[in-house]
């Protein structure tokens, strides 16, 4: 009698490689995958239906925990989705920010992608290298909006406030490890302002993801965990509806900072970097040169916000909080600012899609409004969500080990994909 191998597995919810909450069922014949079957809803935490009970500007903190990586370009595309309904544009200036913001947020996600991907294939020093750089960049985070990670940066109409003149320094009274002279050494480059702090980082990036390329892009394991794995067609990663580095990947150049340029997107100069095989070597290619387009994007957005100082936000008090110092003396700025933070603005009746190009993919949201000051309706288009619906084509036929490469490959983030 033959042995008839058939398991049926659980992978995780717990597991370090299932990148959040993320439970598969898979049934195994040995240690080759039959079927691969997703399970959510162990994180659902109903934030379309939170934002529907909510004035407009008091939901843009929900968006920083939807895909709690990418922080700012959830925002992003809440706040395009507002501005569209109230038929506003922020100024100039605000949208270099924001692009910038984007990039910089780009940056921070494929860090931690590769960090957590390295991990998950035994690439153990990665995670030490991406989360060297990663702290730079969250600095920038907490720069301009106080906070590392969950901002709220972003508002409808513009950004919270400027740039600020000067980065937070490190204090050698509070660091008892640090010497005084250490102090100064991790100082010296935040002796500007955030402008000059990006400007000496995106020197220094370039020859960072050198060195990541170095340990991994030619590392005999490296290869022969992710050639050949998770292969998607270009014509059936359209059918399944991928989007960002995924369908790029598999060698269709389709980027909406391109395609359908928001913001200031069609006025720099930057690439788009498409695969050929689709498999997860070349999404990790992709991702690899991506990081290297976002560096030259902000270098170009520090030049331009270098030279043309200028507002942030709208001036119109029904949808931008009065200055703080107006306040103080004029009684109507009190009432616009009591006003916006009790009940905000209502938003014409009518419905809104913006989207923008997420670090993993197109991060969309749609918008219905009945006249009132809360949305009727809000639908989130979260990128990982197809992506996450194609793991049982991806993982069939391949081995136990591979599944964790192909979730790695993927970028999936839980916050967006069981919202």
């Amino acid at each position: 009698m033959p042995d008839i191998r058939n398991y049926t597995l659980n992978f995780g919810p717990q597991h370090p490689a299932a990148h959040g909450v993320l439970r598969l069922i898979l049934e195994l014949d040995g240690e080759v995958v039959q079927r691969a079957d997703p399970h959510i809803g162990l994180l659902h935490r109903g934030t379309e239906k939170l934002a529907e009970t909510k004035p407009f500007n008091q939901s843009v903190p929900y968006m920083d925990r939807l895909d709690y990586v990418s922080m700012m370009c959830n925002e992003h595309a809440y706040v395009l989705a507002v501005e569209k309904l109230l038929g506003i544009e922020p100024p100039l200036r605000a949208q270099y920010i924001r692009v910038m913001f984007d990039e910089i947020t780009r940056i921070l996600n494929h860090l931690l992608w590769i960090a957590g991907h390295g991990l998950d294939v035994g690439a153990m020093t990665m995670f030490l290298y991406a989360f060297r750089e990663r702290e730079d960049l969250v600095d920038c985070y907490e720069a301009v909006s106080g906070a590392r990670m969950h901002a709220a940066y972003y508002r409808p109409g513009g950004v919270y406030r400027d740039l600020p003149d000067r980065m937070p320094q490190y204090q050698s009274e509070t660091s008892p490890r640090h010497t005084p002279e250490e102090v100064k050494r991790l100082n010296a480059n935040r002796q500007g302002s955030l402008l000059d702090f990006l400007e000496d980082f995106t020197q220094r990036f370039p020859k960072y993801v050198d060195e990541y390329e170095t340990l991994l892009t030619d590392n005999r394991i490296w290869k022969q965990r992710l050639v050949g794995i998770g292969v998607v067609s270009p014509e059936r990663a359209l059918q399944l509806g991928f989007t960002g580095p995924m369908i790029r990947g598999s060698g269709i150049a389709w980027d909406l900072r391109k395609k359908q340029p928001y913001e200031v997107y069609d006025k720099l100069d930057f690439d788009i970097p498409v695969g050929t095989m689709g498999d997860s070597y070349d999404r990790y290619l992709v991702r690899m040169e991506e990081m290297r387009q976002s560096n030259r994007i902000i270098k170009q957005c520090v030049d331009w916000l270098r030279a043309n100082p200028g507002p942030v936000m709208v001036s119109d008090h029904k949808i931008a909080p009065p200055p703080r110092e107006e306040m103080k003396h004029d009684m109507e700025a009190m009432i616009h600012h009591f006003k916006l933070f009790s009940e905000g603005y209502c938003a014409p009746e009518g419905e809104a899609y913006a989207a923008v190009e997420h670090p993993k993919g197109e991060f969309g949201i749609y918008l219905v409004s009945d006249g009132a000051n809360k949305p009727y309706r809000m639908k989130i288009r979260a990128p990982g969500f197809p992506h996450l619906a194609a793991m049982d084509e991806m993982g069939k036929g391949h081995m136990l080990a591979d599944v964790v490469a192909i979730i790695g490959s993927m970028d999936v983030v839980f916050g967006e994909i069981d919202r």
